[in-house]
C-alpha cells in the first residue's frame, strides 16, 4: 500500500485517486463511505467532521483489499456481504442477485393492493435472497408468506434474512419448472416473481459487475424461449391462484407485449403493465 498515512483524508484521498478509472466521483465517495463504516465503524458524518482521525492497520487493510476488489469489477455489495432494500439489510453473496430499485417497485406494488385485505396467501417463486417474501412479510404481516426456489445455497442465504429480519416465512427448495412438483403447493391469492428474463443476446449491454459476478442462472433464458418462466407461472396459476388473487411479476422491459398476450392467452381477464421509476414496462399484474 501507498497510503501516506492512517488518517481519514489520507485515506480517501488515495484511494479516491485508485478508483477514478472505473468509478465517478460520486459512486467512489459512496463506496468509501460503506468501507468505512463497515470496517472502522464509521459514519458518513464521523468521517467528513473528523478527517484527522486515524484507523488501525488492520481495518487500513481490509479496505485497501476491499478497494482491489471494486477494481476489478466486484459489487460492492458481495464484498461487504450485505445490501439494503425496501429499509432491510439482507446478506447477499454470488449465489444470489444483489436486491435492484425496480424490484423494490414490485414489492411497493404487491403491498400497496394487498395492505388492507384481509389474511392472504402469498407465494414468492424463484426467492433468491428471499428479498421480495421478507419484505411482504415485514409490511403485511398478517399475511402468510412462502418463498421457492431451485438453489439450496440460496435457500439457506433466505433463512438467514429471514432470521435476521425477525420474519417467520416457509422456504422450500423446489425446482418450479418440473411441473409435477406443483403438487406439493397449495393455493394463493397472490403468486409473486423476478424470475430470470434477461435474453442471452442481451448479455452485451449489461455491465462487467454484473457478467462476472452474479449468478447467470437467476438472469438470463434462452433467446428460442425468453418467456419460459412466465410461462410456466401462467400455467400454475390456473390451478393454484385464487380466483380473486393476483400475479405480480417483475418483466423484461422489451418484451412488455408479449408476455402481457401470453397471460391473455392463458385465461386472464385483466392483465395490467406498470412501467417502472425509468418509464420501462417493468411489471405484469394479471388477475382472472
Amino acid at each position: 500500500m501507498k497510503v501516506s498515512s492512517n488518517r481519514i483524508k489520507d485515506i480517501r484521498r488515495y484511494y479516491k485517486q485508485q478508483l477514478a478509472d472505473n468509478y465517478d466521483e460520486k459512486e467512489i465517495d459512496s463506496f468509501l463511505y460503506l468501507l468505512f463504516e463497515e470496517y472502522a465503524g464509521l459514519s458518513k458524518a464521523q468521517i467528513l467532521l473528523n478527517a484527522e482521525a486515524t484507523i488501525s492497520e488492520s481495518e487500513l487493510l481490509k479496505i485497501h483489499f476491499a478497494v482491489k476488489a471494486l477494481m476489478n469489477n466486484k459489487p460492492i455489495q458481495y464484498i461487504i456481504g450485505s445490501s439494503e432494500f425496501y429499509g432491510l439489510q439482507f446478506k447477499v453473496n454470488p449465489d444470489v442477485l444483489i436486491p435492484r430499485p425496480e424490484t423494490e417497485e414490485l414489492v411497493e406494488l404487491v403491498i400497496k393492493e394487498n395492505a388492507e385485505k384481509e389474511k392472504q396467501s402469498i407465494i414468492d417463486i424463484g426467492t433468491g435472497s428471499g428479498c421480495i417474501a421478507i419484505t411482504l412479510k415485514k409490511y403485511l404481516p398478517d399475511h402468510e408468506v412462502c418463498g421457492i426456489d431451485f438453489s439450496a445455497n440460496a435457500l439457506n442465504m433466505a433463512e438467514g434474512n429471514a432470521k435476521s429480519n425477525n420474519q417467520g416465512i416457509q422456504f422450500r427448495k423446489m425446482d418450479f419448472l418440473n411441473l409435477r412438483n406443483w403438487d406439493k403447493l397449495d393455493t394463493y391469492d397472490v403468486i409473486v416473481s423476478n424470475p430470470p428474463y434477461v435474453r442471452k443476446s442481451e448479455m452485451g449491454q449489461m455491465h462487467n459487475n454484473v457478467l462476472d459476478y452474479e449468478p447467470a442462472m437467476a438472469l438470463f433464458v434462452e433467446d428460442e424461449n425468453p418467456l419460459l418462466f412466465y410461462g410456466a407461472i401462467a400455467k400454475f396459476a390456473k390451478d393454484h391462484l385464487n380466483r380473486s388473487g393476483t400475479v405480480y411479476c417483475e418483466i423484461n422491459q422489451y418484451l412488455g407485449k408479449e408476455t402481457s398476450a401470453l397471460f391473455f392467452d392463458a385465461g386472464f381477464q385483466s392483465v395490467d403493465i406498470v412501467k417502472d421509476m425509468n418509464g420501462n414496462d417493468r411489471i405484469l399484474k394479471a388477475q382472472y
